[in-house]
């Protein structure tokens, strides 16, 4: 099946009038039994007014042969933005169907960053391939952007960006823009570059539009321009660009050359991917989980699974220490998991803040301390206030004062403990190059669940043997 004339490509999709368009099960029943009786009118009629976004969301929502089906409807039709929203697993599914020549010409509409943003996320052998049969151009581009390390400023870089010698004037820029036809689709700064180009300032479209014909670039320009070089971390850049409130940067190679610019809207992707794998990390899970198999989505899990059971069996050692003394009050295995529970919860709720002040760059060095200090105030806070409602709560359900008093104890001694692992664990990982979102809620688990316990039943036998 071939897309119906009315989706080309050259018909550009505008966003949905309704203020927030929703995927409905209803709309995903139409596309699924028009693919199947293959009716590429109806098919049409419900895809047209869809941004390329909605589209890619589309794919994502159907099972694998209908993603079969629909991909051979657009054929090398296909949108190109569509690839650059897909997630990964679904992205390679998509791609596998298409004939290489359709990838070839889908991809090589795509923006160098864009391109190489859809070829990163393909399995090698087919990306091998299909960057083989680019045009020398785009494929050259295509290589450079993969030969930086992946999540670099190298890989986001738009190879197609305005420069000028700062001795032009405006007037002469502006002839420049109207009259060049391979102009970015979009831009914001244009950037000055002396003659071995490397970048030396920047004008913004706005200082252009006001400024004489005759000035030349180089006396408005902005001398101060931002720019980074090539293998920089992603998240660093994201991060320049938050607290700078940038619009576009300059990228340069180790010799300072320029090599291309990384606008607002990629680094807008880069902070909602970096947040949601944060988030996700936190868990043990993936964002391709909902698209995978279920033996892969089971295999990224059960590794995860695997180290809570240790730290698991870890804990219940600490209780098999103190068996005989619950075995003599069995008020005390009724209360053990909330003490547990409640270290837990205090310190993922720590954790949860450092993980993301340290990803915000709101946690530094130079306000640790302060940050420590404060979190070890707040858990004393918290943690009398829980002992002193559990203490009571205890003491008159079980008439027996001793017992509020030891589980009060333990009650403040693990809410302290969790406080300072919840900040403590995701500090050291980062200091020793470990992401904390991926490994942090491992360990603040195990501290609160040991010392809880070990907190809990060591004082009862102290109290009660």
């Amino acid at each position: 099946m071939k897309m119906h004339d009315s989706m080309s490509k050259d018909n550009k999709r505008e966003l949905p009038h309704q203020d927030v368009f929703e995927i409905t099960a209803d709309l995903i029943g139409e596309i699924s039994d028009a693919l199947e009786t293959g009716d590429t009118a109806r098919l049409g009629h419900l895809l047209k007014p869809l941004h390329s976004a909605d589209i890619a969301s589309i794919f994502e929502h159907l099972g694998e042969d209908d993603r079969r089906h629909l991909t051979a409807y657009f054929g090398p039709e296909l949108d190109p933005e569509i690839l650059t929203e897909l997630d990964d697993t679904v992205l390679d599914q998509v791609i596998r169907k298409m004939d290489d020549k359709d990838v070839v010409e889908v991809i090589s509409q795509l923006e160098s960053d864009d391109a190489v943003d859809v070829l990163e996320d393909i399995d090698e052998p087919d990306r091998e391939r299909i960057i083989a049969a680019m045009p020398d151009e785009e494929r050259l581009a295509v290589e450079e952007g993969l030969s930086y390390p992946e999540d670099s400023a190298g890989r986001m870089v738009q190879k197609n960006i305005i420069t000028v010698p700062g001795v032009w004037s405006v007037g002469q820029v502006m002839h420049f823009l109207h009259t060049e036809e391979d102009l970015p689709t979009e831009f914001y700064e244009i950037f000055i570059v002396d003659p071995l180009y490397h970048p030396i300032g920047m004008v913004s479209l706005s200082q252009l539009v006001r400024a004489d014909d005759q000035v030349q670039v180089r006396d408005i320009m902005d001398s101060e321009a931002h720019v980074v070089p090539a293998d920089m971390d992603q998240e660093e850049v994201a991060h320049m660009f938050r607290q700078y409130d940038l619009t576009s940067m300059g990228v340069v190679d180790k010799n300072g050359r320029l090599l291309g610019v990384i606008t607002v809207d990629d680094v807008v992707d880069v902070i909602d991917e970096e947040a949601e794998e944060d988030i996700l990390r936190l868990a043990g899970v993936q964002e391709n989980d909902i698209t995978e198999s279920i033996m892969e989505a089971s295999k990224n899990r059960i590794v995860w699974l695997l180290v809570n059971l240790a730290t698991a069996v870890l804990a219940s050692m600490v209780i098999s220490m103190f068996d005989a003394t619950i075995e003599q009050m069995v008020a005390l295995a009724v209360l053990m998991p909330i003490v547990a529970s409640m270290g837990g919860n205090a310190g993922t709720q720590t954790m949860t803040v450092t993980v993301r002040s340290l990803a915000t760059r709101d946690l530094t060095p130079s306000n640790v301390r302060r940050v420590i200090g404060k979190e070890f105030a707040i858990s004393i806070l918290n943690g009398a206030v829980m002992a002193l409602i559990i203490g009571m709560l205890s003491m008159a359900y079980f008439k027996n004062p001793m017992l509020g008093a030891v589980i009060a104890a333990a009650m403040i001694i693990n809410m302290v403990m969790a406080g300072l692992a919840g900040i403590l664990i995701p500090l050291g990982l980062e200091k020793m190059d470990v992401d904390p979102a991926l490994a942090s809620s491992i360990f603040v688990t195990t501290i609160t669940d040991v010392i809880g316990f070990f907190a809990f039943l060591g004082l009862a036998s102290l109290a009660f043997m």
